[in-house]
């Protein structure tokens, strides 16, 4: 059953990308890279920044130290389908999010040993050999992400009519579909594939990732706005920042490290953080004075 359920929403999240991908030219993912300042920064703040927080974050909770690492895990974790779906949804730059994503995607092979034996060392005192999977960790990356988007992005070059046309009709469908895969994963038993996490487990977890969300969310519009970069770019930052790869740091903490507490932040912070990328969204798109599913001012 778990497979299913895997494989369900990998599936779901292809079939997303592709329609993330139908909504933008290929000439904007040349301009993401002939133009890189959005791009390094970024990076700088999903792999630097993103981390320093949560080693604060994670000091300052309270928290048991399996909790605190697995905040670490967390941070160490960034990007994913989420973000790039709700880049789409609000008109954010998608190419660039979907740049960033292919990158640190690979970045991470390299970061997440290093920041999670860092947090290992700091909350327990010793440190562990992590090995990421990469051939399937890269297999996985190219089948639900790139080569989908990649094949929205060729379809809307083949057919412009066609992909404009569908837009709209395909976010109400996605948005369907993304409110069951995070049904699943949060609701579902362990043995189902889902997170089998209590009630206790969660209200301990809460304030903390609540408050690590928030000022993610602040963190990355912040280190778009200050540069001078426009509200679009500055609001795909802040989206890019917040919404963590919660399949990774699953991934790491519960197969390679082998703990089921090293997991529940990931798990709680699935629960809340579509919803707050919503309303963060919509603030965004009012400070701009722009629709809330319409294109930015600037």
């Amino acid at each position: 059953m778990t497979l299913n359920i895997d494989l369900l929403i990998s599936v779901v999240l292809a079939f997303i990308m592709f329609g993330i991908g139908l909504s933008v030219p290929a000439s904007s993912f040349r301009n993401v890279f002939v133009y890189p300042k959005a791009m390094i920064i970024g990076l700088s703040a999903q792999m630097i920044g993103l981390p320093l927080l949560a080693f604060i974050i994670a000091y300052l909770s309270g928290l048991p130290p399996a909790y605190q690492v697995g905040i670490i895990i967390l941070a160490a974790c960034p990007g994913g389908t989420t973000s790039g779906f709700l880049t789409y949804l609000f008109k954010g730059n998608v190419a660039l999010s979907i740049s960033m994503t292919t990158v640190n995607s690979f970045i991470t092979l390299i970061t997440i040993p290093l920041i999670v034996n860092l947090g290992l060392l700091a909350f327990y005192g010793v440190t562990s050999e992590i090995h990421l999977p990469v051939i399937d960790t890269i297999i996985k990356i190219f089948t639900v992400t790139i080569i989908p988007a990649a094949a929205g992005v060729a379809v809307k070059s083949w057919k412009p009519r066609f992909a404009s046309r569908v837009e709209y009709p395909l976010k109400i469908v996605f948005s369907i579909l993304f409110a069951v895969v995070l049904l699943v994963m949060v609701f579902a038993g362990e043995q189902e594939g889902g997170s089998g996490i209590t009630t206790e487990q969660v209200l301990k977890l809460l304030p903390v990732m609540l408050i690590m969300n928030l000022l993610s969310f602040i963190y990355g519009f912040m280190s778009g706005k200050i540069p001078g970069m426009g509200y679009r770019t500055s609001f795909t930052l802040g989206i890019e920042v917040s919404m963590q790869n919660t399949t990774l740091a699953f991934l790491v903490g519960n197969i390679i490290l082998h703990s089921h507490d090293m997991i529940k932040p990931a798990l709680v912070y699935a629960m809340f953080s579509f919803i707050t990328a919503l309303l963060f969204s919509m603030v965004v798109k009012w400070m701009n004075k722009a629709p809330i599913l319409g294109e930015f001012r600037n």
